[in-house]
């Protein structure tokens, strides 16, 4: 017992197995997980769920080995204010891997079930969607397609807004966003219609810059490497590495190179790229009064860790030339850190003023 606790980061109490993370302080709700070492078929009425699904549950978990479905987690919910209660039993995954992603997939379901806006969960039973999936789980072997589990549920909200990203998409998505990373300074994307990946731009004196590769080129090996069916976020992966290595790269000329429809390959040398979210400069112009006054232009484009540090000292700089008036170029800028936007917003915005209000 203690050592399935331990996995599942759970504290042990005289009743059930307690997780604080579940617990929602701003509702009476809390989620309690009850282990047992041996499954026992349960009843649709103590389940509290549809009898079909029940059935399914019990003969997915008695369908594999003794050892698999020794251990079996129950899942619990009382809302004393609501005077409701739930219980769903789940098998729990004998693979580390999965079963760190099945806490996971039980913390998510817990905050849509708090949070979500949507009552009906798009008109379908919430709860009966945490045991199908996690039944669904089970089988599993590997973290990547647990992952998938939990986004499959999420999208049966139709919300495509609510969403999750798995750790290495999240290490993935963090690469670059301190401003600095190794690679070869090209951003890549995937045109929607054919998937061809194609060049997006080079980061000025750059491998790729000093390289001659223009924005409408098209990625067509990495290493020898056939990009056919690469999505932009892997191909991103291959091209970045440590500093010293190099990598080959087959490209198609764009209309941008001059050259034609032409074929070539370039060996980069992988360096420390320094990306600067911020490019700033001053614009003098005339008012209708005749006078000559200074603007000063604010280019952002993303929301990085080093984007509300770098904005405060360009908009210092031109404060001490004289600027009064500002642009904020926000033009296809991608996002980025939540926190990193409010930074940002703090610099440009009263703190009292409301914007917006919607009722």
């Amino acid at each position: 017992m203690e050592g399935l606790c331990t996995r599942l980061d759970l504290k042990l109490t005289s009743r059930c197995l307690t997780s604080s993370k579940f617990n929602h302080r701003a509702s009476s709700r809390s989620y309690r997980l009850r282990i047992s070492q041996k499954w026992t078929e349960p009843s649709a009425e103590k389940l509290k769920l549809p009898p079909s699904l029940v059935e399914s549950t019990v003969r997915s978990v008695v369908g594999f080995t003794a050892a698999a479905a020794a251990a079996t987690a129950v899942i619990c919910c009382d809302s004393p204010a609501l005077s409701e209660s739930l219980t769903v039993a789940f098998p729990v995954s004998q693979a580390s891997e999965v079963n760190t992603v099945q806490r996971t997939l039980v913390e998510t379901w817990g905050l849509i079930r708090e949070t979500f806006v949507d009552p009906t969960f798009n008109h379908q039973d919430w709860d009966s969607k945490l045991q199908e999936t996690m039944v669904e789980m089970f089988r599993l072997r590997s973290s990547d397609a647990a992952y998938k589990k939990i986004s499959g549920m999420l999208a049966s909200l139709g919300d495509p807004f609510t969403r999750i990203i798995s750790p290495k998409e999240y290490q993935s998505f963090r690469i670059g966003s301190d401003g600095n990373l190794q690679g070869v300074g090209l951003f890549i994307t995937a045109e929607p219609s054919s998937g061809h990946l194609m060049v997006m731009s080079c980061i000025e004196g750059s491998p790729a810059d000093h390289a001659g590769i223009h924005e409408g080129d098209e990625l067509i090996e990495i290493d020898g490497e056939r990009l056919d069916g690469v999505d932009g976020e892997a191909a991103a992966q291959k091209l970045r590495g440590n500093v010293g290595t190099t990598v080959t790269v087959k490209l198609q000329n764009g209309k941008a190179s001059g050259s034609g429809s032409s074929f070539r390959e370039v060996t980069l040398p992988r360096e420390f790229i320094k990306i600067s979210p911020i490019s700033s400069s001053v614009i003098l112009h005339k008012t209708p009064d005749g006078h000559l006054a200074k603007t000063g232009y604010v280019k952002l484009s993303a929301f990085s860790q080093t984007a509300a540090a770098e904005m405060e000292n360009a908009v210092q700089e031109m404060e001490g030339q004289g600027v009064q008036s500002y642009i904020l170029d926000l033009r296809n800028n991608p996002g980025g850190l939540v926190k990193a936007g409010l930074d940002v917003a703090q610099i440009w915005l009263d703190g009292d003023e409301t914007l917006c209000e919607h009722n």
